[in-house]
């Protein structure tokens, strides 16, 4: 049987993993203003791939952001009719998170270390969160990170300025900048060479499946942290004559 992952925070990332969170199959696409054209083929390959059918599996889970509005709802719409469809769980993992775990395994972090994690929140902003390496290697294999900070949105200067200031709480521990936010600020957010810049669906699908199983509540509630870049407009303004004017 599979779990299926897939996000849509950023770039368009799909996952097959087995139940013990063995990568079957991933596929990524870069359109970032084609979340929902992508998204549908995605998951069609990486079924075809591993040679099942969606009958086969038995969980979905969602990045959950945070994320701009439009890109991010595509990812949790799809997951949840899927799941509601078949019949089976749908699982919510904030994106960020997904990136500072994979952070930890790339970069070799030790517990003790930390991990600021920005992703691009447009309107020259980041999405931010601060966590703390709990162990390096906990339940099916994923790290276990602690959130100190966040997530929450702001300019990266701001971001900079309060979590770069402030050194790991351990003696020994280092700090390390991830994400496609800190890479695009690089003169605010140093980004650690090797970091991993968008969320990968595989470690999506993995912290879901640790996480489950440690007992922990999996919403699927999405993390936008703002209003929608689109809005609708509000109500028309009667306009009154001028006095003296026609009725």
């Amino acid at each position: 049987m599979a779990v299926l992952a897939l996000d849509t925070s950023a770039a368009v990332t799909v996952a097959l993993t087995g139940d013990d969170g063995g990568r079957l199959a991933a596929r990524a696409s870069d359109e970032r203003r084609r979340h929902a054209e992508s998204l549908a083929p995605l998951i069609t390959a990486v079924l075809d791939e591993a040679g099942l059918d969606r009958t086969d599996l038995t969980a979905v889970v969602a990045g959950t952001g945070p994320a701009p509005f439009t890109g991010l709802r595509v990812g949790l719409v799809t997951a949840r009719t899927l799941a509601l469809s078949l019949g089976i769980e749908v699982l919510g993992v904030p994106s960020i998170d997904a990136l500072a775990v994979q952070a930890v395994a790339d970069l070799g972090l030790a517990p003790g270390d930390e991990v600021l994690a920005a992703t691009d929140a447009r309107r020259k902003e980041v999405y931010w969160a601060r966590y703390r390496v709990v162990a390096h290697e906990g339940a099916h294999g994923v790290p276990v990170v602690e959130t100190l900070a966040g997530p929450d949105v702001a300019r990266a200067a701001e971001v900079a300025a309060a979590q770069l200031g402030a050194p790991p709480a351990e003696p020994g521990g280092r700090l390390v900048v991830v994400g496609e936010g800190a890479a695009l600020y690089a003169d605010e957010l140093p980004v650690a060479e090797d970091a991993p810049l968008v969320p990968d669906a595989t470690i999506l699908a993995r912290v879901a499946l640790a996480r489950r199983a440690a007992g922990e509540d999996l919403p699927t509630e999405p993390l936008y942290l703002r209003r929608p870049d689109v809005q609708e407009p509000a109500g028309v303004k009667r306009v009154l004559p001028a006095a003296g004017g026609a009725p």
